[in-house]
């Protein structure tokens, strides 16, 4: 028997990551227009790419965890931990990068990102197989954001 959807919320898990990735687009936005001057590495993606993957990935995100908060008790919440834990992680990422111009603090945080990710995603994934597979795109971003990042940090210093 299938649990029905609670739309409210869906919605505001949804609603919490999209928040989260543009009020922090907002702290850093004037850094952001500093970015466009500096020597990007092979592979970048253009400036327009990234509000929509972001996006997407913030959708997913606020899916797998209503997953999750629907499934209730000690172990979900544990993982809704790990969830907040590296939402804060990265809603700090774009400040630090964008609005600070420190790129090689930002590369060793985006490693910690990534594994509070992948922690998450594992956590995730014991509670439902879906909701662990619905952040393997936001793993693989920033895997690709690392190398983005680090090939700023090394053009640009």
């Amino acid at each position: 028997m299938k649990k029905k959807i609670n739309f409210k919320k869906l919605v505001g898990a949804i609603a919490l990551p999209i928040a989260v990735g543009a009020v922090s687009a907002w702290i850093s936005r004037a850094g952001m227009q500093a970015f466009d001057m500096v020597k990007q590495p092979p592979l970048s993606p253009p400036k327009a790419v990234f509000p929509v993957v972001w996006t997407i990935l913030y959708i997913l995100m606020g899916i797998a965890s209503y997953i999750v908060a629907e499934k209730g008790g000690k172990d979900e919440d544990n993982a809704l931990t790990f969830y907040a834990l590296q939402l804060g992680a990265n809603f700090l990422w774009s400040i630090i990068f964008f609005k600070f111009g420190a790129y090689l603090f930002a590369f060793v945080w985006l490693l910690l990102l990534w594994a509070l990710v992948y922690v998450t995603l594992e956590k995730f994934k014991k509670i439902s197989a879906t909701a662990g597979n619905l952040l393997v795109p936001y793993i693989l971003w920033l895997t690709f954001a690392a190398y983005l990042n680090l090939g700023v940090y090394l053009l640009n210093r």
